[in-house]
């Protein structure tokens, strides 16, 4: 929930932020005038804090403030772990805003008040995507946004670590000319201001190369060397006047496979350095009490370690500098970082829980007006008579210095590696294996082969190219064996201009394992994307879906030039060993179409003809249909299953974390989250087309209606809806809620993507492209 004292429901009906309530600002003098916040995006707590193999620190500067100038923690995230709620956090104190899924994550819809806000002036350098929705919501004219081009931000540039150059470059560019502005330099001896410096290099070369790249770990080296120099130039500025406070953290961390947006403690656990006017000292401890054990792998035993949660960092930093807290923070001050008078300590912390209590009125009174009288039930711990009472105690408390009495007042992806390994010995189970025995040796294979997939890491696979090389030659040679196939096949079954099909589509499969090499190697050089080889990806992404239509129809000869497009396109959307998912899919998709044959013989339903005279633009005879027979129900249960395996086989589109921005590097490196994740939804969907056209296989097979089979599929689709929807939580963390809303909407989206990839499957077999002038025909 973004506020504790939110209901559930609002979740649904708009946004959990409330307004109208009174600013809050600590009544004594603040320690600092200005404060200097860096936010170098994407980086782990273990990346900064943990010494190099050589027992040398990432940023000696910051390493060196933390041992002997300031304090230091870690700063707890939450999900989801992006940029523009780790910065919402951090700068307003609150969290995920869930109506800002309607601008697409980018703002939050509803305005809201923040540090920036409550500052004198504000003045920010960095990205395009995190300053402006932070100037947009300011009162006045008073916050500055200077960014770089959304186009700076390629993950396929030389060096990422030029966006962080950047921001140090025009911060100090900006200090020299004020010098000879009068205006901008009385601005910036005011009081209450505050310099942010967002820094994405850190998190751009973390996507591009993991984190525990060479680029990755020079980029923070890089940061080091110039927060230095900016702490530096920005002292001798305010000719050392001890009024100046720095922060340094992050909004969020990154998993070892360059990935964010789930709740891994790579993603959440942030680093947090301060230092500078009103800040405590390292303070010197013997020992130290954490379920982890990170203080020994950073060789920090002995330092103080002071952990808050991100939006505690916001009442910080209005604290430290003497402005109102902000209105919608639910962030709790951070006592142990303040340097400071034990009653300003208690008048802040006064403070901060009278600006949380203003919000718990407004949020109950909207609640009061839209709900019947006889229905409300005020919660009764903090009725009106015990708000008073509580923050009179405190006020007395404070007046007579008792400081202390005054603040202490769709689940495991294995199941399916089950269901595959029950499916492998499915032919023993029936008895098709003494009528079958190759074609039920080889579904067993396929089954065994395919229930690996669901064990391998649902998200950040390790890059490992040359297995997606090596997918693609092997893909080739299935082709040549099946073309030399369908060469010896009679001439009614095949003519040249279907050879020249097979040959393109063999050939857009070479032109993609080469682009797929090329273009890695490319970037590993540093060198960016290749022109030619973005052409020629986005060409074959074009072509893939017009080369089957020009195929046979004859079901064997579509359904694998069908998968010969489909997999050229996979290709270059691959980076590790998903490659193989759609080949080893497909491979049991054509047994299990042939396992179905036999099965229909067996229960002397049809006569067995060769899968070869099948043609699918003869399906629509209604003519020879049958009747549904009561095998047809586990058909239907196959198909499902199997759609849910080409769903969850290689990941989860569910969870924002399953993105790897690497998967689209072929096609562009200029970050564009649309285009990039309408690429990652065709990467997703490949799967289910291959699954979708063998059912429609089947279907001709078998001699079923389409409708027959696809009324029993839906009939399971909402049996498992309904499981679905008494799963639904509306309690605990964002993540538990959304990952349970998201498997009900995913079921229940299910009905209506099954007849969409119906339809689909139907048009990409029935259908067929002519060239040639000649008479049209629909069985060569």
């Amino acid at each position: 929930m973004m506020l504790d004292f939110a209901l559930p429901a609002c979740c649904c009906h708009g946004s959990p932020l409330v307004h109208g309530m009174t600013p809050q600002q600590t009544p004594l003098p603040p320690p600092a005038k200005r404060l200097v916040l860096f936010v170098a995006d994407g980086l782990r707590a273990d990346s900064l804090y943990e010494l190099n193999s050589n027992s040398t620190p990432p940023a000696p500067y910051l390493r060196s403030i933390l041992e002997n100038n300031g304090s230091w923690g870690i700063s707890h995230t939450r999900v989801p772990t992006e940029s523009r709620p780790g910065h919402v956090a951090l700068i307003a104190g609150f969290y995920e805003d869930v109506s800002a899924v309607a601008k697409g994550w980018k703002e939050n819809p509803v305005e809201f008040d923040s540090v920036f806000n409550e500052s004198k002036y504000t003045w920010s350098w960095g990205s395009p995507d995190i300053l402006p929705m932070f100037a947009k919501g300011a009162t006045g004219d008073h916050v500055y946004t200077f960014c770089y081009t959304a186009e700076s931000e390629d993950f396929g540039a030389q060096d990422a670590a030029e966006l962080d150059m950047w921001v140090f470059d025009h911060v100090k560019s900006f200090f020299n000319s004020s010098r000879s502005n009068q205006t901008l330099f009385s601005a910036l001896n005011e009081e209450k201001v505050v310099l942010f410096l967002h820094l994405l290099g850190i998190d751009t070369n973390g996507h591009a190369h993991r984190p525990n790249s060479r680029e990755y770990k020079e980029n923070i080296k890089k940061v080091d060397e110039g927060i230095k120099e900016i702490a530096l130039m920005i002292d001798n500025f305010y000719g050392n006047d001890g009024k100046t406070t720095f922060i340094l953290t992050s909004d969020h961390g990154m998993t070892d496979w360059g990935t964010h947006g789930a709740g891994h403690p790579s993603e959440t656990l942030t680093p947090l350095i301060v230092w500078g006017a009103g800040v405590n000292y390292p303070q010197r401890v013997s020992s130290q009490k954490f379920e982890d054990n990170l203080l020994k792998e950073w060789k920090l035993e002995n330092l103080k370690r002071l952990d808050v949660s991100q939006a505690d960092v916001a009442p910080l930093m209005a604290s430290l500098i003497g402005v109102p807290f902000p209105l919608n923070s639910v962030g709790t001050l951070p006592l142990e970082y303040l340097n400071n008078s034990a009653h300003f300590k208690a008048e802040s912390m006064f403070t901060n829980a009278v600006q949380i209590v203003e919000q718990f009125k407004v949020k109950m009174s909207q609640k009061r007006e839209t709900t019947l009288s006889f229905l409300f039930t005020p919660f009764k711990p903090l009725s009106d008579s015990e708000q008073i009472n509580y923050l009179k105690k405190a006020r007395l408390y404070i007046q007579q210095q008792k400081y202390d009495e005054a603040v202490f007042s769709f689940f495991y992806r294995s199941t399916l590696t089950l269901g595959l390994l029950v499916f492998a010995g499915w032919p023993v189970i029936t008895q098709l294996w003494a009528q079958a025995k190759t074609n039920a040796s080889i579904w067993t294979l396929l089954c065994v082969l395919l229930a690996i997939f669901p064990l391998m890491p649902v998200v950040g696979r390790e890059p490992n190219i040359p297995l997606v090389i090596a997918t693609g030659l092997l893909t080739l040679l299935i082709s040549c064996f099946s073309l030399a196939s369908l060469c010896k096949t009679k001439n009614k079954y095949r003519n040249k201009e279907d050879l020249k099909v097979y040959f393109y589509q063999m050939l857009s499969i070479a032109l993609s394992t080469y682009v797929v090499s090329s273009t890695h190697d490319s970037l590993k050089n540093k060198q960016g994307l290749p022109l030619l080889n973005q052409i020629i990806s986005w060409m074959t992404l074009v072509s893939s879906s017009v080369l089957p239509l020009l195929s046979s129809t004859f079901l064997i000869q579509r359904l694998f030039s069908i998968l010969l497009s489909l997999m050229s396109t996979y290709l270059l959307l691959s980076t590790g060993y998903e490659a193989l998912f759609p080949l080893v899919l497909s491979g049991l998709m054509f047994v299990w179409i042939n396992m179905e044959q036999e099965a229909l013989q067996r229960y002397g339903l049809s006569l067995k003809p060769k899968l070869a005279v099948f043609n699918f633009t003869y399906a629509t005879d209604i003519t020879q249909f049958r009747q549904l027979h009561l095998d047809d129900v586990r058909r239907s249960f196959f198909f499902v299953f199997f759609i849910v395996t080409a769903f969850f086989g290689t990941g989860n589109i569910a969870s924002v974390n399953s993105f790897d921005p690497a998967s689209v590097y072929c096609f562009l490196t200029v970050f564009s989250p649309f285009m990039m994740g309408s690429l990652l939804l065709l990467k997703v969907v490949i799967p289910f087309v291959l699954v979708s056209c063998a059912f429609e296989a089947i279907q001709v097979t078998t001699q079923l209606s389409s409708k027959s089979l696809l009324l029993l599929v839906l009939v399971i689709s909402d049996i498992m809806a309904l499981h679905f929807f008494f799963l639904v939580k509306d309690y605990g963390s964002w993540l538990d809620i959304g990952t349970s809303i998201s498997h009900y909407v995913l079921v229940m989206s299910l009905t209506i993507f099954m007849m969409l990839m119906n339809g689909l499957a139907q048009l990409l077999t029935t259908q067929r492209l002519q060239l040639s002038r000649g008479t049209k025909h629909h069985s060569t």
